[in-house]
């Protein structure tokens, strides 16, 4: 929050020349913290020098010509002399419109060229990212046993292997297994409707009960089985209720899990509207599992798995006419096959090559899309050193480890990858001069069905021309990401900003700024729920703690379906997903800012912490409609005082996400501020450390 100074009237003027100057604007508005302009040419936008301006805490451009300047407690103000300026109320003016009526505006326009892109990277990239840890963890197993492997200890396929190594297996397998579930869990998450139902209707199709089926052998009566003639797998279809339902195994699958929640949020939604609120508990997940469970057996499952056997037959048909163009399409192919899980039927070609050829012709050129992704990897590994970035460094290393020596690939893509648009493009340079090599240098082919990693390069022939291939594919990546960075260059003053903001000693045992003046509050007085644990003081300075105004799940801003907010350009905090409510304040201090439209508060404590409260996303809207505010601002309050009683069901009905997000907005000027997220919370609990 900004206090307003005397200097916002330069600054209006500066804001104006800098979004193209009025005759660009074709409407303003604001919000508790931003000005939203919807202009004629959003090229016309000097971003960088907006960014430089005193006084402006970041920019949000958006497709449709729609750009967003974040002022903070200050912004209506701001707006207010913007609107008065002289050069507003010339012809080229645009007339004050209502928040209504620019979304109404905005809905008749076409979303930005690549706006469906951007909507479809983000849900990958949800969907996945809160897997990053066992991931890795089980691609880490996976290397060590295929150093293993490789030094003659164990034969990591045989089919006759030991107990220890099935056991070992198991420990891998059962991320990889089970991602399906684990997928639906977090896209479901992503949506914003109940991840279990998600996650359960998944499972179904992966019950022992399921797969069961799929072994003709087992004495269950209405079951066929064929064998493809091409991939040389079997496929089985059952009778089901009179029809036929194809039978699968959908362990590894992530295409059908991402596809299945898609269609399992319009249904959950629809019934949440159909049913009263007090017995939408029960009939909601009833229903949605009712549907949903049958949809994915019948239809969506099958879909799935035609498209990736549709895809391996397809290769099989190029490589056979034409195989050098096969040999340059499959690194280009493979980069998008992955995040969807279209690869794993492929894995049946590769077998079948080697079982009635002696060898497999698609591995090879694989191997120039897999190094082309360790070597984006290993750009962005170096970049992180450089910037001294120590989470994307652990994450960068322990992804280039698991490809280098595992030959895993979703470590990088879902870690890093598909949150950084500008990786792909130059990864896939790598792909194509990898597979050049390997298509002009006549073909690559192995006796092996193996991970195209470091340690299996000897099972390629000719192993020359792969090592090349691979070789060139890696550095050629890696030289395009670490030179041109994966991060724009707002992207990356931002994240210098964090980092320089939290490069800071820890401070002593904090104090909750809610607590009466005098009143310490020891760390072992009440023990903090579990999840990210609030970091341990070590005396170097004054520490507050934030407390929770809503009782919710809490959420890092990575996560939050808010470009602003997820920035961290109104400072670091949390999310919460809320139970109830009722939302009070978090710390004891001044009302700085209560909207009109009651969706957000500003709070500055006694010793100057800045705290504001966004209720909802682009609730503004609803003009206060579903929200009873207690509080007037210029009033002083008490930690835990009721600030505004929230209708959530309004909010829902009115298709805005009701995430509060809860953020220290002059953190930069602060020594760190460390969120406590993961956790359920109720009202009160600590959720947000700030050291001074």
């Amino acid at each position: 929050m900004n206090t307003p100074e005397p200097g916002q009237g330069a600054l209006a003027e500066e804001i104006l020349r800098g979004v193209g100057g009025p005759e660009n604007v074709e409407s303003l508005t604001h919000c508790a913290t931003r000005l939203r302009f919807q202009l004629h040419d959003g090229d016309k936008v000097d971003q960088a020098a907006l960014d430089a301006l005193d006084g402006v805490m970041g920019t949000v451009p958006q497709s449709g010509d729609r750009f967003q300047v974040v002022i903070g407690g200050a912004v209506a103000t701001v707006y207010s002399r913007i609107m008065n300026l002289p050069a507003m109320a010339g012809p080229a003016a645009p007339r004050p419109q209502s928040d209504a009526e620019v979304k109404a505006a905005i809905r008749a326009k076409s979303r930005g060229k690549f706006a469906w892109l951007d909507s479809f990277f983000e849900y990958l990239s949800d969907s996945f990212r809160p897997l990053m840890g066992v991931l890795l963890g089980a691609s880490l197993i996976i290397a060590v046993a295929s150093v293993l492997d490789a030094l003659g200890v164990v034969d990591f396929r045989a089919a006759d292997k030991s107990a220890t190594w099935v056991f070992v297996d198991a420990m891998w397998r059962s991320v990889l297994y089970f991602l399906p579930i684990m997928v639906a869990y977090n896209a479901a998450k992503k949506l914003q409707i109940d991840p279990w139902v998600g996650a359960a209707v998944m499972a179904a199709v992966m019950t022992p009960n399921f797969t069961g089926m799929l072994n003709p052998e087992g004495g269950t009566p209405g079951i066929t089985c064929t064998t493809n003639a091409t991939l040389g797998t079997q496929e089985c279809v059952a009778t089901v209720f009179g029809l036929p339902m194809q039978l699968n195994d959908y362990g590894g699958q992530v295409f059908v899990p991402l596809l299945m929640v898609a269609l399992l949020a319009l249904v959950y939604r629809g019934l949440q509207r159909i049913f009263p609120e007090n017995v939408q508990l029960v009939f909601v997940p009833f229903f949605s599992m009712l549907i949903m469970i049958p949809v994915t057996a019948f239809l969506i499952g099958p879909l799935g798995i035609w498209a990736g056997n549709g895809i391996g037959a397809g290769l099989a048909w190029l490589n056979g006419n034409a195989p050098i163009v096969f040999a340059i399409f499959i690194p280009l192919l493979y980069p998008f096959l992955v995040p969807l899980g279209l690869h794993w039927p492929l894995n049946a070609l590769m077998l079948q090559n080697i079982n009635a050829l002696g060898y497999d012709f698609i591995q090879g050129p694989m191997g120039a899309w897999n190094f082309a992704c360790f070597g984006a990897t290993a750009g962005v590994l170096l970049l992180s050193i450089r910037h001294r970035e120590q989470i994307m460094r652990q994450t960068a290393t322990g992804a280039l480890l698991a490809g280098l020596f595992g030959g895993i690939s979703e470590p990088s893509l879902y870690g890093i990858h598909l949150r950084f648009k500008r990786i792909y493009p130059r990864m896939l340079v790598g792909c194509l001069v990898g597979g050049v090599i390997v298509g002009f240098l006549g073909g690559v082919d192995t006796g092996a069905f193996a991970f195209t990693s470091l340690l299996t390069i000897p099972v390629f022939s000719p192993m020359g021309v792969y090592t090349i291939a691979i070789t060139a594919a890696f550095f050629v990546a890696m030289a395009l990401v670490y030179f041109s960075d994966y991060m724009t260059p707002e992207q990356r003053a931002e994240a210098t900003a964090r980092r320089d903001a939290a490069a800071t000693p820890e401070a002593p045992v904090p104090t909750p700024v809610g607590a009466p003046a005098g009143e310490a509050t020891s760390a072992d007085a009440s023990p903090a729920p579990s999840g990210t644990a609030l970091p341990l003081s070590s005396g170097a300075g004054p520490e507050t703690v934030v407390l929770a105004p809503v009782p919710g799940t809490v959420l890092g801003l990575d996560v939050v379906p808010d470009p602003v907010f997820a920035s961290r350009a109104l400072g670091e905090g949390v999310g919460i997903e809320p139970s109830e409510g009722s939302i009070v304040s978090p710390v004891a201090g001044e009302l700085i800012t209560v909207a009109g439209t009651g969706h957000a508060f500003g709070i500055r404590t006694d010793d100057g912490v800045e705290v504001l409260i966004h209720i909802g996303i682009d609730t503004v809207s609803m003009k206060g409609e579903g929200f009873d505010v207690k509080v007037e601002a210029g009033r002083r309050v008490t930690a835990g005082e009721l600030l505004v009683e929230v209708d959530l069901d309004a909010v829902r009905a009115a298709d805005h996400p009701t995430i509060t997000l809860m953020t220290i907005t002059n953190s930069a000027q602060l020594a760190e501020v460390a969120p406590r997220t993961g956790v359920d919370v109720s009202a009160g609990d600590p959720v947000i450390v700030v050291r001074r």
